[in-house]
């Protein structure tokens, strides 16, 4: 056989075995089930009427200091006194890189006033961290505040205090200020 002869017969042979695949893929193929589709909403819509709120809500500003300031949450709720939200992620950077994550289990927020509560949990980029049952960011301040007390873990030892602010001093430098009773134990 020569060559011309075999390309003629490939030529009818390849769509032929291609059309075969094609209708055994279709023919064993199972009918879709409607049920399997993606869910629109987890939970009744009965629930979700009476409850109102965002999925997975984010917002972010800049401070007068050139601070910025990014929220996430699982979920916000509006309410009379402000939002509410929950499983909150505080993400904290000034201009000069100092940066500081809070995560918290609830939130509020009034106006430039966020208030994490529900053992939170503050890890500095300086490689401290803080505990507090209660923090307050101040975004048009640019100034975090634990009024209530603090378990600090520092690079240099453990530290307690009845509280703590991180603000920007005069000369443009992040001060973390621990008062009202500050004990530390130093481990070298």
């Amino acid at each position: 056989m020569d060559r011309t002869r075999i390309v003629r017969w490939l030529r009818v042979l390849f769509p032929l075995a291609a059309l075969a695949i094609l209708s055994v893929l279709f023919l064993l193929s199972r009918k879709p089930d409607p049920d399997a589709g993606v869910p629109y909403a987890e939970g009744g819509i009965e629930d979700l009427a009476r409850h109102p709120g965002m999925t997975a809500p984010q917002f972010s500003t800049v401070t007068a200091d050139g601070t910025t300031v990014t929220l996430t949450a699982d979920r916000a709720t509006p309410g009379e006194e402000g939002t509410a939200a929950s499983n909150l992620a505080l993400d904290w950077t000034t201009r000069e890189g100092t940066a500081a994550r809070l995560t918290a289990a609830a939130a509020d927020q009034q106006g430039t006033q966020v208030t994490l509560q529900g053992d939170v949990d503050m890890t500095l980029s300086t490689g401290w961290h803080l505990t507090a049952p209660r923090i307050e960011a101040d975004t048009a301040e640019g100034r975090l505040a634990a009024p209530h007390e603090v378990a600090v873990t520092a690079p240099f030892g453990t530290l307690t205090a009845g509280g703590m602010v991180l603000t920007r001093a005069a000369e443009g430098a992040q001060v973390l200020e621990l008062n009202r009773g500050v004990h530390l134990i130093y481990r070298p």
